[in-house]
């Protein structure tokens, strides 16, 4: 199956022909070269389609130093072969790869030992799976938390210039864990703002990002299996490259405790059964429905190379924490729309300083510890210290649906 991605996004789900952000980093390249140009920096979670693009966005500004650090070494091996493998790719002389996690020993020694004038994080649990039960919500909390705190006070020791960590459109009236993390994750960010300059993004789902549904349509079509995905969730959708420019953008040219956007009308938003039959489309196949799993899988073992049609299956979502639609912002959240051509910035007050977050850790810790730990502990503990956190339950999870 050849099929140019980066063509197909552009002209069936984003429907742009240029980048969204395009005119905001001509109107702002001045301020982007003098920050980057020659500068250290450091990409956390570097190997992931958002980490790799930002990467790729601040690279034709020329930094003087570039150091990545991602637990996968696969994904590391793969980014410098992408990058050492394009025409005319600007690499620093000094460029280093680390496959570790960012919240151990070994990452602070190597993070102490340099000086970063820029630190962008983009390690995190992203997906709504991550939480079927405490013993995933404990990793996710440890990962989009915990660690981002450890980081935060490795970065008052050593200052960066810059200081960037990614959220989540989920965030923002969160009805899954993964959202009250990553808005546990800004409330952090927040209190540390008035030390470090820090600033964080909330975009859309990024089409085709590694492990995403849609990056999962290329693999079910490789090895012959049904496409299967909701019918009544609807998301914003950004380009790999567009998600990589907003960060940039944040990181850069954002005031410390600012929360960029894109700015998305709610009719561009898709739903990603619609988007599989404009997949299918592509590759010169119609959509053969199913009532079932089963059935799906039953026509998928049946199918054939010359058949015309290809088997989905698309159901009504029943997913524990899915939320039907996506949001940017609150009705209480202090938005900005005149800063940017596409870009909105929330600029909300502090909730907590840092030792109300150090004590916020420490409850975080004696509730993990527990030995009676259930998950509906968690969700209450998450509705103590969120006020806008409601969680969906439903028992049911995505590892349960193909």
């Amino acid at each position: 199956m050849l099929i140019n991605i980066e063509e197909f996004i552009s002209q069936n789900i984003t429907k742009r022909n240029e980048s969204l952000f395009e005119k905001d980093i001509q109107n702002n390249s001045t301020s982007l070269s003098a920050e980057i140009k020659g500068k250290s920096v450091l990409v956390i979670g570097g190997a992931g389609t958002i980490g790799s693009s930002f990467i790729k966005s601040i690279l034709p500004f020329f930094p003087g130093k570039l150091v990545v650090v991602d637990y996968s070494e696969n994904g590391l091996t793969e980014l410098t072969r992408d990058l050492r493998s394009s025409f005319n790719q600007y690499i620093p002389k000094t460029y280093i790869t680390y496959p570790f996690d960012f919240g151990g020993d070994v990452f602070a020694k190597m993070f102490l030992s340099n000086k970063f004038d820029i630190v962008a994080c983009f390690a995190a649990h992203k997906h709504v799976r991550s939480e079927k039960d405490h013993f995933a919500i404990e990793a996710m909390i440890n990962n989009n938390v915990v660690n981002t705190c450890k980081l935060l006070n490795l970065c008052l020791q050593n200052k960066p210039q810059h200081f960037f960590c990614v959220s989540t459109d989920k965030a923002a009236n969160p009805v899954n864990v993964m959202g009250a993390s990553k808005k546990l994750m800004e409330n952090a960010l927040l209190a540390y703002s008035s030390e470090l300059k820090i600033s964080t993004a909330r975009f859309a789902n990024v089409a085709f990002s590694n492990g995403s549904l849609l990056d999962g349509f290329i693999y079910r079509i490789a090895k012959r299996q049904p496409l299967s995905s909701p019918s009544d969730v609807k998301r914003y959708f950004v380009s790999p490259l567009e998600s990589g420019q907003l960060c940039m953008l944040s990181c850069i040219l954002g005031n410390s405790g600012d929360i960029f956007f894109p700015k998305l009308k709610e009719e561009q938003m898709m739903t990603f059964s619609s988007i599989a039959e404009k997949f299918l489309t592509k590759i010169g196949y119609s959509p053969d429905y199913s009532k079932t799993e089963e059935e799906a899988r039953i026509k998928a073992e049946r199918w054939n190379v010359d058949s015309l049609k290809y088997p989905v299956y698309f159901f009504e979502s029943n997913t524990s924490g899915e939320k039907m639609y996506e949001e940017f912002f609150t009705v209480i959240d202090d938005v900005i729309y005149t800063r940017f051509i596409e870009l909105g910035v929330i600029n909300n007050p502090p909730l907590y300083n840092i030792a109300e977050v150090d004590d916020l850790l420490q409850k975080i810790s004696n509730l993990f510890n527990r030995i009676d730990l259930a998950k509906t502990d968690v969700i209450h503990f998450l509705n103590s210290v969120i006020s806008d956190f409601n969680h969906i339950e439903t028992g049911k999870n995505l590892d349960q649906k193909m």
